[in-house]
């Protein structure tokens, strides 16, 4: 972390890996919507509170594209990274790719932005360089 509580670029980018169980797909074996906007979210939080070293909070989500389905037993990498950087909000994107794990076979399934903002001890937006 920058001793002068700066944001950093070395930080900007962050990997999430998780695993469809059975209890997150729909009845056709699908990958749940909301299960995927979940880990999306997780992985633009941590991204956006690593760059920003602030408590960061989801104000919005946009253009999440569901490509492909994503089968049970998948794995999936969601891989986030800042794209803008306001005064007192980060804009990540977010990427969740699939991969069969006995084929090796990946594919792009879900995309989309979320829009985080730093908030001080009260709840108030607050600046993300200080």
């Amino acid at each position: 972390m920058p001793k002068d509580n700066t944001t950093s670029l070395d930080n900007s980018e962050f990997t999430l890996t998780e695993v469809v169980f059975p209890y997150q797909v729909n009845h056709l074996g699908s990958l749940f919507g909301g299960h995927a906007l979940q880990w999306m979210d997780q992985a633009a939080w941590i991204c956006a509170t690593r760059f920003s070293r602030k408590t960061v909070v989801t104000i919005a989500s946009d253009r999440v594209e569901f490509k492909k389905p994503v089968r049970e037993g998948t794995i999936v990498q969601l891989k986030s990274r800042v794209l803008k950087v306001g005064n007192t909000s980060v804009t990540v994107g977010v990427e969740m790719h699939a991969e069969h794990p006995l084929s090796g076979e990946r594919f792009l399934a879900t995309r989309g932005q979320f829009i985080m903002v730093a908030v001080d001890a009260d709840g108030r937006p607050t600046a993300i360089r200080s």
